[in-house]
């Protein structure tokens, strides 16, 4: 087969995104530009490797097969490109980095300090939910994740902490519970809380947490971002449960109060992972060393 790079790149992002359209914005061409590479690779392999059904797009036999061989190829030459920037040293070089949504509160903070000491290093930053953090590791594209609770099943981890991460519970400044003390896990059952999505680490947290307590709360909306939570509770429509790095501004402003309940805050930690076995580039092994030594001192907790 004749198969260029460029024409695997573009196959690997529709079979991954499941959209021409949407491959095409990742890659920053014209969809018919993406349509036409698929077509030049689907006569050189002299199979269809896509089934349109409805308007949805999905693999076949040989687009999975092909699909297997295309991610490999690309570990690999994401690997050859590390060894280069191996050879070149730690001044030039690209670092790859996704966050969950709730880091991203300090993470730019991280890459801040990180940047002003390597000024010629090139930062690709991803934010997303818990589930796209594990889409990085499972396909293995990003150097280094920052996350909560890493999983404990499914794929080889080296997961390191590096930083207190705690769950408090915000109100509204004109909550009836504002200003009590040693609020008891009991009394919070007659409140109804504004939640992450399942799924989410600051959920499964919540949720095990209440278990263990033999506490059951009441939850209303679910929301799929910090921010979406923090205004629904500052609006009066229940409480939240929040990482305290998401609550700098609003604490500041007095436009969120948390509340003094016993056995909070749930103390959790942030981590720094990657797969096992991962050939760190010079870059992405100095970020880690930094994020490990110095990254709590680097990012002011908010008070």
């Amino acid at each position: 087969m004749n198969v260029t790079f460029r024409q695997l790149k573009v196959f690997e992002a529709v079979a991954r995104q499941g959209s021409y359209t949407r491959a095409a914005e990742e890659l920053h061409l014209t969809q018919p530009a993406v349509s036409m590479q698929i077509k030049l690779l689907e006569e050189q392999v002299g199979l269809a490797l896509f089934e349109q059904v409805g308007k949805k797009i999905y693999l076949t036999e040989a687009g999975r097969e092909m699909h297997y061989y295309s991610r490999t190829i690309a570990q690999e030459l994401n690997e050859a490109e590390r060894v280069m920037e191996e050879l070149k040293g730690v001044q030039r070089g690209r670092l790859v980095i996704a966050v969950a949504s709730t880091a991203n509160y300090f993470a730019t903070r991280l890459l801040a300090t990180f940047s002003q000491r390597y000024k010629h290093i090139t930062l690709s930053l991803d934010v997303t939910n818990r589930e796209g953090l594990l889409r990085h590791l499972d396909s293995n594209d990003a150097d280094l994740v920052i996350m909560g609770q890493p999983p404990s099943q499914g794929l080889d981890l080296v997961a390191e902490p590096f930083m207190e991460n705690p769950l408090v519970i915000i109100a509204a400044p004109g909550h009836v519970l504002v200003g009590e003390k040693k609020i008891s896990l009991k009394r919070l059952q007659q409140e109804t809380f504004v939640v992450r999505e399942r799924g989410s680490g600051t959920r499964t947290a919540m949720e095990r947490f209440f278990t263990d307590q033999g506490v059951e709360l009441s939850t209303g909306m679910e929301m799929n971002s910090n921010e979406a939570i923090k205004q629904a509770v500052e609006a009066g429509l229940g409480l939240g449960i929040v990482s305290i790095h998401t609550l700098a501004l609003e604490l500041e402003l007095k436009r969120l109060v948390i509340l003094d309940v016993e056995a909070f805050p749930i103390l959790r930690h942030w981590y720094v992972v990657h797969r096992q076995g991962k050939r760190l580039s010079p870059v992405a092994q100095v970020f880690k060393e930094f994020v490990l030594t110095e990254g709590a001192q680097t990012v002011r907790m908010p008070r």
